[in-house]
């Protein structure tokens, strides 16, 4: 399901879309709410791509307040990383940006806990950053996992800063008025991908314009669905 829920994202970074966004190869990666698994579709996403011969990936925990990502590859806590990076102008996203095990895989961690960690995600430090990621970097995709965006005030403005931003929708759970409050926090000039997450393979049918339960629009600046299954 992720081979296909990454291929659209891929095609829009080399510019086979009707749209454009600025720093289309910035990906993030949220959700309206907390507990929907963003987490786990932004690292499968990360993992999925580094599989492309021709790409490397680049996985930001920046949900710093309720980071997970790191802890699941491993990272320690006392790890270094994007709150470290956004406080001192004297650190370089290399000193802090870890290698995996896989070759096109690396990994920049939430770094230490700070109070100020949301308002550091709003600040013009956080602007500088991904500038600098998306054009120093343009053969590598960035996956963001950042807060869930009705949650943070700061998650809104890290998706004014995205090329390409997948919601991802807890099956079940997460109600229509919660996605369209979600989905206004987010410009028009964006790519928004909504993914439906932890879905029952037989009631992915009735969101699939397919048989076999995945279905993706193509439209710029509005909601576009795919239907996921976790496993």
């Amino acid at each position: 399901e992720y081979r296909r829920v990454k291929r659209p994202l891929l095609m829009n970074i080399e510019g086979n879309t009707a749209g454009m966004a600025d720093n289309m190869n910035v990906i993030m990666v949220t959700s309206a709410l907390q507990g929907e698994g963003k987490t786990f579709t932004s690292l499968n996403l990360a993992f999925s791509m580094a599989m492309e011969l021709d790409r490397t990936v680049l996985y930001v925990d920046g949900d710093i307040k309720h980071s997970s990502g790191g802890a699941l590859l491993g990272v320690r806590d006392d790890q270094p990383g994007l709150v470290d990076l956004l406080e001192s102008e004297s650190i370089s996203v290399r000193d802090v940006m870890l290698n995996t095990n896989l070759p096109n895989l690396r990994v920049l961690p939430a770094g230490h806990v700070h109070e100020n960690a949301d308002e550091l995600l709003a600040s013009k430090a956080m602007t500088r950053l991904i500038s600098e990621l998306s054009r120093r970097f343009s053969d590598r995709v960035i996956i963001f996992d950042t807060p869930p965006l009705l949650q943070t005030t700061e998650a809104s403005v890290l998706a004014n800063l995205m090329g390409q931003i997948v919601v991802v929708v807890e099956a079940g759970r997460t109600s229509q008025t919660a996605i369209d409050q979600a989905l206004q926090h987010i410009g028009r000039d964006k790519i928004i991908c909504t993914m439906l997450n932890k879905t029952k393979r037989h009631h992915m049918r009735k969101y699939s314009g397919y048989g076999y339960g995945y279905g993706y629009g193509s439209r710029y600046g509005s909601s576009r669905t795919a239907s996921t299954q976790s496993s």
